[in-house]
């Protein structure tokens, strides 16, 4: 066992045993449900009523747990076979809606299945990167897979759910105490509290909620009126599905934009589960990302919303150094399971916002640093300087200045979308600039050796 793998508990093949197996997946279906407030807010948006968006949830639920196996199953042509769980995809909601306000359900459902097919038909592709992602680009891009979840996690941290909320004092304590019991437990803790650690800060920050703000006893209360077990209502706006041409290039970029957070998401599950390779093993990325598209294709053709790959949940398997990914296939069934158990699902969609936070900062913490740890592992010079320090500048700018892209020409607004795609492409394109000479000069001598 080398240096860098003797610390992890369970590694991406091991099978832990069954007790351990249902409650470290109980600790990732946990973080998991983040998610689903997305097709909660997206009823909200379109008016409809609650059975439609009981129906619509389950839907999700159903693509995302089915997504999570394939993922992490190893099947033979599919999937990466590391734990790397399925959830919906916020970064398909913007357009989603936009598809449901000029078609309603079966135009969402039709632009969601040809994103997934765009992103299955770019996987094959992936082979031809290993020249354009260097080391320091691939410790970028695992970097910046847990900036993309800051806004989301600190927002929830304080009990934001709308802008212009109010910040309460008792949300800031909750959320705080959360995250460090998180932290000590796996720093100082040692077997089912390391491990568990996640559970723990959980359940603390949830005790907690319900002793400072009686508020978050109270909503419980609507558990009682949710049936233990049903079955989703299709309507008839689930039984169709329709396509728009003029939403189809909108639909492909946002397709491209998944496919590189995945591809994010990805590096980062290879680099955490195994640790010694010198450098990225393409495969496993390709088949993953194959399974990141039929999964959104799958989530159309259903009926749900769209899914994308968890930054979350790699992130917390990266800090717990649980990484087995029978994990997130036991977790993939956990998910489809609560999808018709509409008691549990109310339950956990009630968890304290500040809780949420907490979570996601914990598994967002570890990826941040393990990419930066990656990126200045390797000797580094002004080139690499430029190329991410100009990248991060322009990435970061579009959460920091959303504003100012939406007012820029169409060309930008492909590109300059969220802070993980738009400092990938920036890095890639920068780093190749930069290397001109270097490239030209290698050409030149292939030439006069031949």
């Amino acid at each position: 066992m080398t240096k860098k793998t003797r610390s992890i508990e369970y590694g991406f093949n091991d099978l832990p045993p069954a007790g351990h197996l249902i409650i470290l997946s109980l600790q990732h279906v946990l973080l998991m449900f983040v998610s689903v407030g997305l097709p909660i807010i997206f009823v909200s948006q379109i008016n409809e009523t609650t059975q439609f968006a009981a129906t619509l949830v389950t839907l999700s639920m159903l693509a995302a747990g089915i997504g999570s196996i394939v993922q992490s199953a190893g099947l033979p042509f599919i999937g990466s076979g590391y734990l790397c769980p399925n959830v919906c995809g916020p970064s398909y909601l913007s357009l989603s809606l936009s598809a449901a306000w000029a078609g309603g359900i079966p135009l969402m459902r039709g632009m969601i299945i040809i994103a997934g097919l765009v992103e299955m038909s770019l996987a094959p592709l992936v082979h031809k990167l290993k020249q354009v992602f260097p080391t320091f680009i691939v410790g970028l891009v695992v970097a910046m897979v847990g900036v993309s979840v800051i806004k989301m996690s600190v927002t929830s941290l304080f009990g934001l759910e709308f802008r212009g909320d109010a910040v309460r004092s008792a949300d800031i304590l909750i959320g705080m105490v959360t995250l460090l019991v998180m932290v000590l437990c796996n720093i100082w803790g040692s077997g089912f509290v390391r491990i568990y650690c996640l559970l723990i800060g959980m359940l603390s920050g949830w005790g907690l909620a319900v002793v400072l703000v009686p508020e978050y006893g109270h909503t419980l209360a609507v558990v009682r009126h949710s049936p233990v077990f049903a079955l989703p209502s299709i309507g008839p706006e689930f039984r169709q599905i329709s396509f728009r041409m003029d939403m189809v290039i909108p639909f492909v970029v946002i397709a491209v934009s998944g496919s590189l957070k995945s591809f994010g998401n990805l590096l980062a599950a290879q680099k955490i589960s195994e640790p010694e390779l010198d450098e990225v093993n393409f495969t496993p990325i390709r088949k993953g990302l194959l399974a990141d598209g039929f999964s959104t294709a799958l989530a159309g053709l259903i009926g749900g919303m769209a899914v994308d790959t968890s930054s979350s949940n790699i992130g917390l398997a990266g800090s717990t150094k649980v990484l087995s990914r029978w994990i997130s296939v036991a977790a993939g069934v956990i998910f489809i399971v609560l999808a018709f158990c509409p008691k549990i699902t109310v339950a956990l969609s009630l968890m304290p916002k500040p809780v949420l936070g907490a979570s996601i900062i914990f598994a967002g913490c570890f990826m941040i640093c393990t990419g930066f740890q990656e990126m200045f592992s390797e000797a580094w010079d002004a080139r690499n300087t430029f190329s991410v320090g100009i990248s991060l500048f322009f990435g970061l700018s579009t959460a920091f200045l959303p504003g100012l892209y939406a007012r820029a020409p169409e060309l930008i607004k492909i590109f300059f979308t969220d802070p993980l795609p738009t400092t990938t492409i920036l890095a890639v394109l920068l780093n190749l600039l930069f290397n001109l000479d270097r490239t030209y000069e290698g050409l030149v001598r292939r030439f006069r050796s031949s």
